[in-house]
């Protein structure tokens, strides 16, 4: 059976054309998102498999995108992953994941492909770009990139992002309410926008609480494992040493907690700690982690809605959608010794 008896197959049993049924297999942006679905549902009964070769080369498009992390073993990017794909494989589009490690020539290397036509759009997860690249500077139209969970000043890129500052106040509140007065912050690496705000969410509740800051209680980690221990190690190696922790994320604050056990304290019972992700191991680590919840596959699945919109000129300007966030108590945080 041709592709084209297909498509009038297809185009049957969705009761609509056989333009409507190619242009909504292309994903263009003049067939609506409503019958778009028709057609896709209507493929996948009929177990429609598209000719991606000729597609693209009839459409000029890739067909692929890009999902740019600065550290892919970090599991919080999975659930993130899930729900890019499942909009990208919806649309027709496969995607491809990127693995920065902080590199500049690496960054430069994902954006060289979005330039060079391999991919037709990029979620960015990295918090940096280089600034200098043509992709960047051209202001011929929208770039069809998506900052995702991340924040670049001045880009003028479209962003998908969660309030950072409330949430780590949220976070610091929490512990003030439990009766610690003693809270310090394990950040993330300075001068990073994402770790910044959570700081200043950090000394915002604390301000607000009437509770002082030692000049220790800032210490700055990677948001790894290994320098959540660094940190907490720092902190309880001082003479007035905290009864809670905030800490930047969640790997982090598994770190502390490590280096808390090996100095004998108990968490809550000593010291109360909170994160920040809701890592999906974070509910069954020992003690349960009290964490700041992102909903991590519907923000995969709006940055990739979004980086579609783009790609088919369905924006004429970027914009900005904020995600909600919550704090998820469980066992790491507890009412505070007032012996």
């Amino acid at each position: 059976m041709s592709e084209r008896t297909k498509i009038k197959d297809i185009a049957r049993v969705a009761g609509v054309s056989t333009a409507t049924v190619s242009r909504a297999l292309s994903d263009s942006s003049l067939v609506t998102e409503r019958t778009r679905e028709k057609v896709r549902e209507a493929a996948t009964r009929l177990n429609y498999r598209l000719n991606v070769r000729a597609r693209n080369l009839r459409i000029q498009k890739s067909m692929a995108v890009l999902l740019v992390v600065r550290n892919m073993s970090n599991p919080f990017y999975l659930e993130i992953f899930k729900g890019v794909e499942e909009v990208a494989r919806a649309a027709g589009f496969v995607l491809l994941m990127g693995n920065t490690e902080d590199d500049h020539d690496r960054e430069v290397e994902y954006f060289d492909m979005l330039r060079d036509g391999q991919a037709d759009g990029m979620i960015l997860m990295t918090g940096n770009m280089p600034a200098d690249h043509e992709i960047v500077r051209d202001a011929s139209g929208m770039t069809p990139i998506v900052v995702a969970l991340e924040a670049i000043e001045n880009s003028n890129l479209a962003h998908v992002q969660i309030d950072n500052c409330a949430a780590a106040k949220q976070a610091v509140h929490h512990l003030a309410d439990l009766g610690h007065k003693r809270i310090a912050h394990i950040c993330g690496p300075l001068p990073e926008i994402l770790s910044r705000l959570r700081l200043e969410g950090y000394r915002k509740a604390m301000a607000e609480a009437g509770l002082d800051i030692p000049a220790n209680y800032e210490p700055v980690g990677n948001y790894s494992i290994q320098s959540g221990c660094e940190c907490a190690r720092a902190l309880f190696d001082d003479v007035n040493p905290p009864t809670a922790l905030f800490v930047a994320n969640d790997e982090m604050a598994f770190g502390a907690i490590g280096e808390l056990r090996r100095r004998g304290l108990r968490v809550p019972e000593d010291v109360s700690v909170v994160g920040f992700d809701d890592l999906f191991i974070s509910q069954s680590y020992s003690p349960p982690l009290t964490t700041i919840s992102q909903p991590r596959v519907e923000i995969g699945r709006t940055a990739m809605t979004m980086l579609l919109d783009i790609i088919n000129a369905r924006l004429s300007s970027p914009v900005v959608t904020e995600m909600q966030t919550s704090l998820i108590v469980r066992e790491s945080t507890g009412a505070a010794d007032q012996r």
